[in-house]
């Protein structure tokens, strides 16, 4: 069976197909609890499927929140908005039935001249979403090898609307760049701006097992393949060309970006390439720290799960690797025949790939004995959870695959030692996420906080919930936490 992993799904966003997880410690040690312990404060519930949150810059107290199924919300000062900022689900491509649907709405970007009313990109912002390919038009890089397009995976710019800051005006839409896709399945899913004002969009390898298929290109697949998109990071200047006439930038054959100059691979046929070898990376961000470190987590096939420092030019490996693990492409998908093997280990080689990130503690990799989809998050640079600071908070979508997913987990790496943890959650029981809750993203507003995107439905459901990650209370006041998250399940019930 297919592994893909998450990618927003409804109720597990970023999954294709999923196979049995394996004997936990096959192939690396388990995953440790940690000793940093946190709550989980409810903002809003009865969503379907929630994955992604950002706030705009200089609003420190309103995050836009991404609902997989096409909404747009705003959660302000603590609470969502009643009113969507934008309803874009009539424009997707998705049954977001489907609890493993990985189309959808994925990414949401500010641009860095939000606030500033002389930039072009003034009340700008940008969306990566699934779309159906009408009729007569076609896209900027079309699916390798001829293979049929199904859909097409989409950046496009809007504007807020002139009488509400709390708007997205429908009819400002421009389509900046797109690519069509065979396999519904790899599709990525964050936009965002790096400190250098570029934006940057990480793509899929096109779907389907072992980067292999219809619209994958041989020999070797299309993350190592430099005349696709697919399988790598690019970076572009989304603004229209027309608004920056003096840039140096080169504009792209469309008319509807540029492509900046100091990217590594200008002589390529795919000169937006930033970065090449990725099998699924759902998620990335910068750090909001000094470093502004591009931290990004690759979804595996069946066996393991990785955390990467993306820098300009690397090749990080797929589909020669899979973490540090030598991967066969000529092997099944089944659960006892898989691409990788315990004796398969080989960190450093071959030469010139870029592995997960390591420190003296060990790398940034697990195997899916515990989990099967990694759901990449932010590094923490907020105030509520000192101990934290400067720790990657990621999850994973579910410890349990089969017969349905469930048990999602919250977890922190320490980026220098190369240590990965689970966080202490002493609100509930049995210290896991109740009710069966998947993760299926994180949020980042401008003070550094987190919040966990989380559901047990498909897009079309209500059981998504976003929570804020606070500081563990004492003991006295755990109680009261629990029956708030009570409350938001009866509620959600009565609805």
């Amino acid at each position: 069976m297919l592994r893909c992993r998450l990618v927003l799904a409804t109720a597990p966003l970023f999954v294709f197909t999923l196979a049995p997880s394996a004997q936990a410690g096959l192939y690396l040690p388990s995953i440790p609890k940690g000793d940093i312990s946190i709550a989980v404060q409810p903002i809003a519930s009865g969503l379907g499927a929630p994955l992604y949150g950002f706030s705009p810059p200089g609003a420190d107290n309103r995050m836009f929140v991404l609902e997989q199924a096409g909404k747009i919300l705003i959660a302000q000062n603590g609470a969502l908005l009643s009113t969507p900022a934008l309803d874009m689900g009539s424009r997707l491509s998705g049954n977001f039935a489907n609890a493993n649907e990985e189309r959808g709405l994925l990414g949401i970007a500010f641009h860095p001249g939000f606030n500033d009313s002389l930039s072009p990109g003034f009340h700008t912002l940008y969306t990566y979403n699934s779309e159906p390919i009408p009729a007569g038009t076609g896209v900027t890089y079309v699916a390798p090898n001829g293979a049929s397009q199904a859909y097409k995976n989409v950046i496009n710019e809007w504007k807020i609307s002139a009488a509400d800051a709390n708007i997205i005006d429908p009819n400002s839409r421009r389509e900046v760049i797109s690519f069509g896709k065979n396999a519904t399945n790899h599709n990525g899913g964050t936009v965002a701006f790096g400190p250098d004002n570029y934006l940057y969009l990480a793509l899929g390898d096109g779907g389907n097992a072992n980067d292999a298929g219809t619209s994958h290109i041989e020999p070797g697949g299309n993350a190592q393949n430099m005349t696709t998109p697919l399988g790598k990071m690019i970076r572009i200047d989304p603004t229209n060309p027309n608004l920056n006439p003096l840039s140096l930038d080169a504009t792209s054959p469309n008319g509807q970006y540029r492509i900046p100059a100091s990217n590594p691979f200008l002589q390529s046929v795919v000169p937006e390439i930033y970065a090449l070898g990725f099998r699924n990376p759902y998620r990335f961000a910068f750090d909001k720290g000094g470093s502004h470190d591009l931290i990004e987590a690759d979804v595996g096939q069946l066996t393991i799960e990785e955390i990467n420092r993306v820098v300009k030019g690397g090749n990080y490996g797929w589909a020669v690797k899979e973490g540090t693990f030598l991967f066969n492409r000529a092997g099944t998908t089944s659960a006892t025949e898989v691409g990788v093997a315990p004796g398969n280990n080989s960190p450093g080689s071959p030469a010139g790939l870029i592995d997960p990130i390591s420190g003296p503690g060990g790398t940034l990799e697990y195997d899916h004995g515990d989990g099967i989809s990694i759901t990449g998050g932010f590094v923490y640079r907020g105030t509520a959870i000192p101990e934290l600071v400067g720790k990657y908070v990621f999850g994973d979508l579910a410890l349990r695959a089969n017969p349905t997913r469930a048990d999602g987990r919250l977890f922190y790496a320490d980026l220098e030692q190369g240590t990965i943890k689970e966080f202490l959650l002493p609100q509930f029981a049995p210290g896991v996420l109740p009710s069966g809750l998947t993760v299926h993203g994180f949020g980042q507003d401008n003070n550094g906080e987190l919040y966990a995107m989380v559901t047990n439905t498909p897009g079309t459901g209500t059981g998504g919930i976003i929570y804020k990650l606070v500081a563990a209370p004492e003991p006295s006041a755990l109680a009261l936490l629990s029956l708030g998250f009570l409350g938001l399940a009866r509620r959600r019930r009565k609805a």
